[in-house]
């Protein structure tokens, strides 16, 4: 193996496992190709001073990290540092604008919390910035852009000895913005210059950060950004497809399969040649990672690519339709059951049985493959260019993401993260009957393999066997009643008898004595 091939994989494989979120300037995946194609779910507004506010607010760019708020917002006033908050151990908190009271030392205070910090970009990775911004108090973080944007040509003026840039920077992670819990934007440099002059002029700027969920409707849209050696999102993978049918039609699943553009990535050399070797297909045009490392053996960035454009065959004919896909999930499952091994990954055997398993028609999808461009000439292949187009316009470049309804999804990605996430993403009133029942129960999954919250139907059953024993108490206080009023009845039926012949005893007793003859009678007789 060549040192440079050797030095194209260690390349790629940084792509895999960062982000590009420092500015290099000839990286191509740091930037998205359209500026239009990013989702705005949220609004920039300047309240003070009222010559900065502008109506609908202003143009901006969130950030791929942090948590921000949505449905709530931030109004608090700015503090512009000249700082570029790379090192934590250098930030002066006492300085910058606008200019603030002194204390008993003769120091100027520092920025009074909670406040919104601009600092410019450059020096280190947006989320360097932001996590050392979080670190000093601010409640969120405004990036100055310091450079054009070619499309905003007309309003913005580059500085002295700086050309404009043709794609828009993309506040993406690096790969350790989890501790990151506070908002931030990037502002576009024609907006940002105005409101850094009126705070180096010491006058108060009040903005507000406001955030809004994406505009729902009765369907929900997610997407999974991953590849077929993604090793994170397995778990997810296999267990979701209940979930996916379960939400029906009311929900529109894609699956995004995340390959490298060759022609940027410099694997096709100024004569044409394959620089990347099998790493990529097409001659270089896609290409993936390695994900053994070893450019000589098991499997390779091509059979990656493969497999990916594969299952993106299988999504067109068994799930773009109705946005469920259950043979894809079902192909997926059999081929990490089947075939997701070193021996068998590019087995075409293993492949043709996991799609037998899954009811896939494995003529129709290689036809599909085929008809796509192919991956063996030096040829675009459709199917392929369309992902390279979406990945550009998401701005993904951490493995794997998840999307919902066009928002990156914050977290791990587990089963009852996507479904909650899903489930809060449709219109009030208009979700499916599965996320009543099953978005608040502690076992989500089961739950939908049930159609009933296990702890919901223990509560049913003990309210069954309580109503039971209160009907039992209930006859059992009825019958002793009844026993009761029965031997009361009896003690009252024997005193009336017994008063009626107490009365009748005495009237017999007196007649026997009057009937009865004397000896005073009888000597009256002789």
């Amino acid at each position: 193996m060549t040192s440079f091939a050797l030095t194209i994989l260690l390349y790629l494989n940084a792509l895999a496992a960062t982000s590009y979120a420092q500015d290099p300037e000839n990286d191509p995946n740091y930037r998205g190709n359209d500026p239009e194609g990013a989702v705005t779910t949220s609004k920039l507004q300047i309240h003070v001073p009222k010559t900065l506010t502008k109506p609908g607010g202003y143009e901006h760019r969130e950030a791929l990290f942090g948590i921000p708020p949505y449905g709530a917002s931030l109004t608090q006033n700015v503090y512009y540092t000249e700082q570029d908050l790379c090192d934590a151990n250098s930030i002066n908190t006492r300085a910058g604008f606008p200019i603030r009271a002194q204390d008993d030392t003769g120091q100027m205070l520092p920025w009074p919390s909670p406040y919104i910090l601009m600092v410019d970009r450059g020096g280190c990775t947006f989320v360097q910035k932001v996590r050392n911004a979080q670190r000093v108090g601010a409640a969120g973080v405004m990036i100055a852009d310091n450079t054009c944007l070619c499309s905003f040509q007309d309003v913005c003026h580059p500085d002295p000895g700086h050309d404009c840039e043709i794609r828009e920077p993309i506040m993406a992670d690096d790969g350790s913005g989890s501790d990151i819990s506070i908002p931030s934007f990037l502002m576009f440099k024609q907006d940002a210059d105005l409101v850094k002059a009126e705070l180096m002029a010491n006058h108060v700027v009040r903005m507000e950060m406001q955030w809004s969920l994406p505009a729902p409707d009765d369907r929900v849209e997610y997407e999974l950004w991953t590849t077929p050696t993604d090793t994170i999102s397995k778990d997810f993978q296999r267990q979701f497809k209940e979930a996916a049918v379960a939400l029906g039609d009311r929900a529109y699943f894609t699956p995004q399969m995340y390959i490298y553009d060759g022609l940027r990535s410099g694997c096709v050399s100024l004569d044409g040649e394959n620089e990347c070797y099998n790493l990529c297909t097409n001659n270089g045009r896609y290409c993936a990672t390695d994900p053994d490392n070893d450019l000589d053996r098991g499997i390779s960035g091509a059979d990656v690519v493969r497999e990916s454009l594969r299952r993106m065959c299988i999504w067109q004919h068994y799930g773009a339709v109705n946005g469920v896909g259950a043979e894809w999930w079902d192909y997926v499952n059999e081929f990490m059951y089947r075939c997701d091994t070193e021996e068998f990954f590019s087995n075409n055997q293993c492949i043709k049985d996991a799609m037998i398993h899954a009811n896939i028609d494995d003529v129709k999808i290689d036809q599909c493959m085929s008809d796509s461009g192919g991956l063996e000439e030096d040829d675009e292949n459709a199917l392929l260019e369309v992902q390279l187009t979406a990945k550009d316009k998401s701005g993904v470049v951490i493995l794997p993401a998840m999307y919902v309804n066009r928002v990156s999804i914050r977290g791990s990605l587990e089963f009852p993260t996507v479904f909650k996430a899903i489930c809060s993403g449709y219109f009030t009133g208009t979700a499916p009957d599965v996320c009543a029942t099953c978005d608040t129960c502690p076992d989500i999954k089961s739950c939908i393999s049930n159609g009933y919250c296990g702890s919901k139907k223990l509560q049913e059953s003990v309210s069954t066997m309580n109503m039971v024993y209160a009907l039992a108490g209930l006859s059992a206080v009825f019958c002793l009643f009844s026993f009761i009023q029965h031997r009361r009845y009896e003690r009252q039926m024997q005193a009336q008898v017994k008063g009626i012949i107490a009365e009748y005893m005495p009237l017999d007793q007196n007649q026997m004595q009057n009937t009865a003859v004397s000896d005073e009678d009888d000597i009256e007789f002789t």
